[in-house]
């Protein structure tokens, strides 16, 4: 298992721009207007990285262990829940030779919606937010109108 210390983008980018070169070239589900990109990767207060890796075939939350933090021991096709801001979500245990072992959870695979690669990115950037952010809750319910007035439909 590879640990960072400093960002991993540049190397995601690399690893994954040589994949699109060789395993991925030719293969009819990627979309030939998004290129290899690695969008918002940060620590986090755990010491795990996590971010967006824009790809022609898929766009996909990553978490990376950081140097000196504890990384859960799942082998490769595993799965793990991590907890984030927004909730809890379940990746998928995955190794690359040039990386060691990372984690993926899917947004779009394949990623053939996108016309462009800017909105690929914006909607990278949005799920970097979106994970981050406190969870979603039901907004509450209406009030109920009350009354015979209300009963009759005739408002309050």
């Amino acid at each position: 298992m590879s640990a960072w210390a400093d960002n991993p983008a540049p190397a995601l980018e690399a690893a994954f721009a040589g994949i699109a070169r060789t395993r991925m070239a030719d293969v009819p589900l990627c979309n030939p207007a998004l290129r290899v990109e690695a969008v918002g990767f940060r620590a986090l207060a755990d010491g795990h990285w996590l971010g967006v890796m824009v790809t022609p075939w898929a766009i996909n939350l990553l978490r990376l262990p950081g140097a000196g933090a504890d990384w859960p021991a799942t082998a490769a096709g595993g799965r793990h829940v991590w907890s984030l801001g927004s909730g809890d979500y379940e990746f998928i245990v995955a190794e690359e030779e040039s990386l060691g072992v990372y984690h993926l959870c899917s947004l779009f695979s394949p990623a053939l919606e996108f016309p462009d690669h800017a909105q690929a990115r914006l909607t990278a950037l949005a799920a970097v937010q979106a994970v981050h952010g406190a969870p979603l809750e039901a907004p509450p319910p209406a009030a109920r109108p009350t009354g015979r007035r209300a009963f009759l439909g005739l408002g309050r």
